[in-house]
């Protein structure tokens, strides 16, 4: 990157943490260019100051030059239980939409990427705290199509040079000014017990309470988005030509349903009424992050590790969308 500032093509920019990441680049002084299909994302989420292309990465050749010092990549599908039934939409858009992303980089001569991946890669861990060099077995598409762009990658560093990061996060959750999380259909913890709290839903299911876990339910490792963006800046400087990291993104130490749940109900000030549901196939009883690379690498701490204040900033949004 020339100079202090640097111009970033941001896919999947009106989503979730795209969005997130693209506001702390241009508090940064970078100059972002949002790349987006609206297939997921919304056109209100790019964040102002960003210049918004409508368009697929598909495409990308179309916009990239070598005025771009590097593109930030979040432009996926991300719902588990659609790549079940789906997988070839997964395989299209992740693994085949990442592969002309990178191809027209490669004619444009950008050569820094980072990627966002996802703890789905290792499936169902063996060892807990897991860490990079853990056994990647997805057990589903999803996570599959993570791990083939992450292989694929491997290989653009070496065959070509390219310096890139891979982020595998683990429970992303809070929000940050304007942004936060509004999946259709929504399927992540938190917003879905915050709906409880809106009367948007009548009760909360707890899908299983069986696990070998202190209070039976299952025990995931959140993270605030505003420590993920700030992590997927440091990365931008982190890897040398030819080189792929993969970190993880974690806090390092996990919080039960149950607990989310209560939570929720302090923070809100709301009762949540729970359903006791069967197990889901495929969810291990533990996630938890080892960051320890994140840290020795990237230079990168979370700060906002206390589950009451990322309930907190996800309550705020949420509220702010009521009406």
């Amino acid at each position: 990157m020339s100079g202090q500032y640097g111009k970033y093509l941001v896919t999947g920019g009106a989503g979730y943490v795209g969005s997130v990441v693209a506001q702390h680049l241009l508090e940064a002084g970078h100059q972002v260019v949002v790349l987006d299909n609206l297939s997921t994302g919304f056109r209100e989420g790019v964040p102002a100051g960003a210049e918004f292309i409508e368009g697929d990465i598909r495409d990308a050749a179309k916009w990239l030059d070598s005025s771009f010092d590097g593109v930030l990549h979040f432009a996926a599908f991300s719902q588990v239980g659609e790549s079940v039934v789906k997988p070839e939409k997964y395989w299209d858009n992740n693994v085949g939409g990442t592969m002309a992303l990178i191809g027209a980089m490669r004619a444009a001569r950008v050569r820094k990427l980072v990627f966002s991946s996802t703890a789905a890669t290792y499936g169902e861990p063996t060892e807990v705290p897991i860490v990079e060099t853990a056994a990647t077995a997805p057990t589903n598409p999803y996570g599959a199509s993570k791990l083939a762009v992450d292989h694929m990658i491997t290989g653009e560093c070496a065959a070509h040079g390219l310096a890139a990061v891979s982020l595998r996060y683990f429970n992303v959750a809070g929000a940050y000014g304007s942004c936060g999380e509004r999946h259709d259909p929504e399927s992540h913890l938190i917003p879905l017990v915050l709906q409880v709290a809106q009367g948007k839903r009548e009760a909360i299911s707890v899908f299983g309470e069986d696990y070998p876990t202190p209070d039976g339910t299952c025990v995931r490792d959140y993270i605030h988005v505003a420590d993920l963006a700030e992590a997927h800046l440091l990365a931008l400087g982190a890897p040398r030509e030819g080189e792929h990291l993969i970190c993880n993104l974690g806090n390092g130490n996990g919080f039960s349903v149950r607990e989310v749940i209560d939570t929720v109900r302090q923070v809100t000030g709301h009762p949540i009424p729970e359903v006791v549901a069967p197990r889901r196939g495929g969810d291990p009883a533990v996630l938890v992050a080892s960051a320890d690379a994140a840290r020795e690498r990237l230079g990168w701490t979370p700060s906002r590790a206390d589950l009451a204040g990322i309930v907190a900033d996800a309550w705020a949004f949420a509220q702010s969308r009521e009406g």
